[in-house]
């Protein structure tokens, strides 16, 4: 069982305060999984520069990180440690240095990349975890969540949500895909690969090889309705967008509300009664099998 929830904001006003509204929506959503939790947060991009998101064992893993890609690449970066986790700042167009770098480091694994996108997960329950990241006092534009109540694997890190296959995308599911392997042998065809056996991980994977062909986040989650099996509800983000779907029988629970401000999306009502104005909000349970797509522009 998981628990994701997802906010969009549409009013620039109430950027300081998404951190704080998504983390006390995964506070609520504890009880659908209170064995780990992620997030991932977008924010407006810096003029020339890319993010690369790290985990560790700890902090003391990040000492003299940004000395040890210099030398190995010859590249100047900046590096901002959170608890397991590290933010790397490098000029945009270093990424492939900066990667190639980074592999060279066993204990330090990437878990996301984009111009947008800080991503953050760690064993433990989600108010925990979203507090040690500091995640009530992050700023963005959108930002999407998941809390895991592992049924049929081992809890790690590795296996928390959000999952990231590309640039500034991520995705958080709740649900089980039944052809997840035969997915995972295509795209590995296609060139890519998977740090993880999670269905999750393939489903954004999927979503990446279709934008990568040309698609929009509107078009991968359409065609995903033809190519993915099992049931789930997606929730992703982009640099841009934010986007839901769920599957055709949608036996998953999901509620949304949208206002003039906002857009949110959680497996519980509850999850979205602090939200400003939710008393006011357009309150529904989306549709199966629709698509559901919100983009602004930075």
């Amino acid at each position: 069982m998981c628990g994701i929830g997802g906010l969009f904001l549409k009013d620039s006003s109430l950027a300081p305060e998404l951190g704080g509204h998504l983390a006390r929506m995964l506070g609520v959503l504890s009880d659908r999984g209170p064995d780990s939790a992620g997030f991932a947060v977008y924010a407006p991009p810096e003029a020339g520069m890319t993010r690369i998101t790290l985990r560790a064992s700890g902090p003391d893993a990040f000492d003299g990180l940004a000395d040890a890609i210099e030398r190995l690449s010859g590249v100047t970066v900046s590096v901002t440690p959170r608890a397991t986790h590290a933010v790397v700042k490098c000029p945009a167009g270093s990424e492939a240095a900066v990667r190639a770098a980074l592999a060279t480091l066993p204990a330090i694994a990437v878990v996301g990349e984009g111009a947008c996108m800080e991503l953050y997960k760690e064993v433990g329950l989600p108010g925990d975890v979203a507090a040690r990241f500091g995640l009530p006092g992050m700023a963005g534009s959108h930002g999407i969540g998941h809390t895991r109540m592992a049924t049929e694997s081992a809890v790690t890190t590795a296996g928390a949500h959000p999952f990231s296959t590309g640039p500034d995308q991520c995705l958080v599911h709740n649900g089980s895909l039944s052809n997840h392997n035969s997915i995972r042998r295509q795209l590995i065809r296609e060139g890519q690969s998977f740090a993880t056996e999670n269905d999750s991980e393939v489903a954004a994977g999927y979503l990446t090889w279709r934008m990568a062909q040309g698609a929009s986040l509107g078009q991968a989650l359409e065609a995903a309705l033809a190519d993915l099996d099992g049931f789930f509800t997606f929730v992703v983000g982009t640099a841009n967008g934010f986007g839901v779907l769920r599957d055709p029988i949608a036996c998953k629970p999901a509620v949304m509300a949208e206002t003039d401000r906002y857009v949110a999306f959680g497996s519980e009502y509850r999850a979205l009664v602090d939200l400003p104005g939710i008393a006011d909000a357009h309150v529904f349970e989306p549709e199966p099998a629709k698509v559901y797509f919100w983009e602004a522009a930075h």
